[in-house]
């Protein structure tokens, strides 16, 4: 059972990136997938969560409006599209699987999730 996140880089302010999170050794479709994201000397922050069978997305609010979380059954891969990037949403983005149904309240508990990737470096800066 793997989680494999990929797709950060150096984006210039208000620009893009697409982030993935491709799974090995178990279906995407049954689990809660969600990003967290670490800035150094900060505390791991939920970003987004595409919630297990119905798909209910939930976004921070710092994000909310310029993220997009994604699920392709197909490619068993979970994306999410970054846009109108900010310096402050510089950080190392991390991918989480859970077999939990997590509700508004508790989405971002990193310690509901059972399956964490490396994570992706995105660095937004001019």
């Amino acid at each position: 059972v793997q989680l494999q996140a990929s797709g950060g880089g150096l984006v210039l302010p208000g620009g893009s990136l697409r982030l993935s999170c491709a799974a090995s050794g178990f279906s995407l479709d049954y689990y809660t997938i969600s990003w967290f994201r670490q800035a150094p000397g900060k505390e791991r922050e939920g970003v987004s969560c595409i919630r297990r069978r119905d798909g209910t997305k939930y976004y921070a609010g710092s994000v909310k409006g310029r993220f997009t979380i994604s699920r392709d059954n197909a490619k068993n891969t979970v994306y999410l599209h970054a846009n109108s990037l900010e310096p402050e949403d510089t950080a190392v983005y991390y991918c989480a699987a859970g077999v939990h149904s997590p509700i508004l309240s508790s989405w971002a508990s990193p310690g509901a999730y059972d399956y964490w990737g490396q994570g992706t470096q995105v660095t937004v800066s001019s």
